[in-house]
């Protein structure tokens, strides 16, 4: 069995620790770098089997990850280690959104000090069928898909929504079910978090922080692409409105 490739998450904690160090490299008997492997090594994404592997996210693994970040950084002068794409793409993300990236990891860090990210069960679609995440880790969507799958928060929205006088219907396209389907899609809606994954927290989820979505909007903006975050409804309404104005050209 080899060492799995870093995944979103450890790369999000690797690159956090090397833009909070000026882009530099930290080296293998570094604190922070003994830390962060101690921390890789607990992250519930994966198995047993791999995590007692010889060397997994070793010290000297989690330095040599650093180096990667520094050296193929844009700003680097020197030759540029050999990488894979994902960690490429991290550094696009730090380079392009440096603020919210570190908010992912300090959300990251916050869910796995207080428990809550090793509570939460693997949530179907939290990968995509190629084994892509959204940029943040695959952690923060496991916690957002739990979510969004409560019935009883669900449940609340919808309520909320009714109670307001509204017609409960797609945030995002202005699908209505019961129109479409009568009694069948009479108060059915999903719902999608209006909140980014790196703002999402450990609070507890709020009605307002929920948007009601067709079933084929909360998959646009749940579909991931490597090097891109969840697209909340706001993102999808504006995705679609250009496509329908490069339709027109």
């Amino acid at each position: 069995m080899r060492i799995p490739a870093w995944t979103e998450d450890e790369l999000v904690l690797a690159g956090a620790l090397v833009v909070k160090n000026g882009w530099r490299e930290l080296r293998t008997h570094d604190r922070e770098v003994q830390e962060l492997s101690e921390l890789l090594r607990s992250l519930p994404i994966h198995s047993s089997e791999e995590r007692a592997l010889p060397g997994f996210r070793s010290p000297d693994s989690v330095s040599r990850k650093t180096t990667d970040f520094m050296t193929n950084h844009a700003l680097y002068a020197g030759k540029a280690t050999r990488c894979g794409k994902p960690t490429l793409l991290m550094i696009d993300a730090f380079t392009e959104r440096e603020a919210e990236m570190l908010q992912a990891a300090a959300a990251l860090e916050e869910g796995i000090a207080s428990g809550e990210l090793h509570r939460i069960a693997p949530q179907p679609d939290e990968v995509d069928e190629t084994g892509t995440s959204a940029i943040e880790g695959r952690l923060l969507v496991r916690r957002a898909l739990a979510r969004e799958r409560d019935p009883k928060l669900r449940a609340l929205k919808i309520r909320q929504v009714l109670r307001s006088g509204r017609v409960l219907r797609c945030e995002v396209c202005d699908f209505d079910f019961a129109r479409a389907y009568g009694d069948l899609g009479q108060g059915y809606i999903e719902v999608h978090h209006v909140t980014p994954l790196y703002v999402s927290g450990t609070r507890e989820t709020k009605l307002d922080d929920l948007a009601c979505v067709c079933a084929n909007c909360h998959r646009m903006c749940h579909r991931s692409r490597p090097g891109e975050s969840w697209r909340t409804p706001a993102a999808l309404r504006e995705q679609i409105r250009k496509s329908a104005q490069d339709a027109c050209h």
